[in-house]
């Protein structure tokens, strides 16, 4: 049973989402501090001092810092092997789940960011993805060994997929693919997801609710 205190920076709409699913869905204990998009609070010097960067999200395990979504994945996960999400190190299913965390971040998020904002990827050699066509074809293909990215396993992969994947198909980043909707579909039957869309309404509507200055 992992110990120590776990600190999320978390702002509800953003990345951090889909760290503070993956705690839920792991059963772990959390305290969360909340910054304030629309105040910049994630530019200001407080935040700045606990990442240099003014991203979320951030976690804080006692005395360590654990930014980018796919290290704060890996890390948590182990952490509560009781949850199961994590495959262990002698498991052979543990370099799959690796690749596909990581995937996400080095491929996967790239080829996305530079199609919306219609990017060239520029040559295939020095791009991190090659190109979309490749990026997303592979993808397809593990999908298709569903229902969960490791087959018929359920991961702390599958939690990170799922939140980006219903996000981005949401506003229409996606080619349309059957097997995604599918796969969407389940993530949203989730239980932890509507606890913190709920959560995350609590949290938005305080901010709101709150005087100016």
């Amino acid at each position: 049973m992992a110990t120590g205190k776990i600190v999320l920076y978390h702002m509800p709409n953003s990345r951090s989402n889909a760290t503070l699913l993956l705690l839920e869905e792991l059963g772990a204990p959390y305290e969360l501090r909340i910054l304030n998009m629309k105040k910049g609070e994630q530019r200001q010097a407080a935040y700045l001092a606990v990442n240099p960067m003014g991203k979320v999200p951030a976690v804080i395990h006692n005395d360590t810092l654990i930014t980018e979504q796919a290290a704060i994945y890996i890390y948590l996960a182990d952490l509560f092997p009781q949850a199961g999400l994590a495959p262990r190190f002698d498991d052979a299913q543990r370099g799959a789940y690796l690749r596909w965390i990581v995937f996400y971040a080095s491929a996967f998020e790239p080829a996305i960011i530079d199609r919306s904002l219609q990017r060239d990827s520029g040559r295939p050699a020095a791009s991190p993805y090659g190109d979309f066509d490749t990026m997303f074809g592979t993808l397809l293909r593990q999908f298709e060994t569903g229902p969960y990215i490791l087959g018929a396993r359920f991961s702390a992969a599958d939690v990170l997929w799922g939140a980006s994947l219903s996000f981005m198909m949401g506003w229409k980043l996606l080619p349309e693919a059957p097997v995604l909707a599918d796969y969407v579909a389940r993530h949203k039957a989730r239980p932890a997801v509507g606890r913190i869309a709920a959560k995350n309404a609590e949290i938005l509507a305080a901010r709101d609710a709150a005087p100016a200055g």
